[in-house]
């Protein structure tokens, strides 16, 4: 095993960790577990954000439109230092700030509050625009959608926006565990070239792989990487 395998691989045994501390009435677990690595990917080694500079006008903005399950999404955060780990425990208790939807008022780092699908991607593509009036053209957007998103009308209008408009600083990692309901001819990454958008697909277990496609240049268009993981119900 080389040195950033056997790193990473002690990051998810960490992260597993954090997770098993977060108990309780959650009905999404499927959907915290499939986006571990990628998270931890972003947050690790792509990500321009960190608690020191989490209100920074230049950090990176990351939206989690997947909110619906947001184990792993805590756990990555409490691993990087964004709030204590003591936090863990209480996940969705009636006083934890940690509740089975994100709040962004109330969970250190977070960006939106989200849960009900279909809106991370359209405010996504709204960021973006927002830091352009602004003058800032560093700060890059992620978003992290579900395959079954896809099915929501207001993520087909913003992906069909942002290619055209040449989004750049945009970038959305759809984690795809065969929960969509309509699918798409060719599969998902090409429903965003379609759109005139940079798409890759990868495994979305393979750290190296993810890192190299979130970190692969698509000067004047938008980045999308689609994380193939498996299915929810296996």
């Amino acid at each position: 095993m080389t040195t950033t395998a056997a790193a990473s691989a002690g990051a998810i045994r960490e992260l597993d960790r954090l997770m098993a501390q977060m108990t309780g009435d959650e009905k999404h677990g499927p959907a915290a577990t499939s986006t571990l690595d990628a998270l931890w990917v972003l947050y690790d080694r792509v990500l321009r954000v960190s608690p020191a500079t989490a209100e920074a006008p230049d950090r990176d903005r990351f939206l989690l439109s997947k909110g619906h399950g947001p184990m792993a999404y805590y756990a990555v955060l409490a691993a990087k230092g964004f709030f204590p780990e003591e936090w863990l425990p209480g996940f969705g208790s009636y006083d934890s700030p940690l509740g089975h939807h994100p709040d962004a008022t109330l969970v250190p780092g977070a960006e939106i509050g989200s849960g009900s699908l279909g809106h991370g991607l359209p405010l996504a593509v709204g960021a973006v625009h927002g830091l352009r009036a602004q003058g800032l053209t560093g700060p890059r957007v992620w978003v992290l959608i579900g395959d079954a998103e896809l099915d929501e009308g207001s993520n087909h209008e913003a992906l069909a926006y942002a290619g055209p408009a040449g989004l750049e600083q945009l970038h959305t990692l759809v984690i795809d565990n065969v929960s969509a309901t309509h699918g798409w001819p060719g599969g998902i990454a090409s429903r965003f070239e379609a759109a005139g958008w940079s798409a890759e697909t990868v495994d979305g277990r393979d750290h190296e792989a993810l890192y190299a496609a979130f970190s692969a240049p698509h000067p004047g268009r938008p980045r999308a990487v689609v994380a193939r993981v498996e299915p929810k119900d296996a």
